[in-house]
């Protein structure tokens, strides 16, 4: 049975730099519910295969470690997020553009996307779950009961990206950023498998010009009008 049926689930799909893990963090976090970091997920299989010497296209050997990842997601006690593979604190290497990279090309391949199908359906739990990545509402959880596409310009979504960058003290070069987000949204959304998209009865929010709390609002007004919390 598709859990969406048992337990109401949001998903909040968009490309990268669009704001999606920030802004699922934030709503999971006002009302209650788990969260699930599908993005991550992926970012954890291309560091596996970094970690266990796989060659870059080894695409067996990164689906076996997408079923056999011992992950813990969490947070400090400052609230900050936490990332843990096989025991050991991963959350820097995970948001690594090198990492971020990988993911979008590991994500291509069938054989991983099926390894983690399951692994990302067991998130959704009482009393519901928040859902961030790029084919949540399109292939994971097609029955959500909110679903939203949040996307922004390319150009917001690079600056965004190296401000990010910046504020942890990373070197970013903007014109880089920006050709590595275009590159990044021509191959997640021609891909054959899952490619980003928006779900069909997605609500598009075009967060360019605005803040993370007012994105953060026009989702909890939406789940207040499908009844989802008050």
């Amino acid at each position: 049975m598709d859990a969406t049926q048992t337990v109401p689930v949001v998903t909040i799909d968009g490309p990268s730099g669009s704001g999606k893990g920030t802004v699922s963090r934030e709503v999971a976090r006002r009302v209650g519910w788990h969260l699930l970091d599908s993005g991550a997920l992926y970012r954890l299989v291309a560091l596996s295969g970094r970690l266990h010497g796989l060659a870059p296209d080894d695409t067996a050997g990164h689906a076996a470690l997408a079923r056999a990842m011992d992950v813990e997601f969490g947070t400090d006690a400052g609230g900050a997020e936490r990332i843990r593979l096989g025991g050991a604190d991963v959350t820097a290497d995970v948001r690594s553009e090198a990492t971020g990279q990988g993911a979008s090309r590991v994500a291509a391949w069938a054989p991983v996307r099926e390894a983690l199908v399951e692994r990302q359906r067991a998130f959704a739990r009482p009393p519901g779950l928040v859902a961030d990545g790029r084919d949540m509402g399109t292939v994971i959880f097609p029955a959500a009961r909110l679903k939203i596409y949040l996307t922004a310009t390319a150009e917001e979504r690079a600056l965004r990206r190296h401000k990010q960058l910046k504020e942890k003290g990373s070197g970013a070069n903007l014109a880089a950023l920006s050709r590595e987000i275009a590159e990044r949204d021509q191959r997640d959304s021609t891909r054959a498998v899952a490619p980003l998209k928006p779900a069909h009865d997605a609500r598009i929010v075009d967060s360019t010009g605005m803040s993370i709390a007012q994105v953060v609002e026009a989702v909890l007004a939406a789940g207040r009008a499908q009844g989802l919390w008050s």
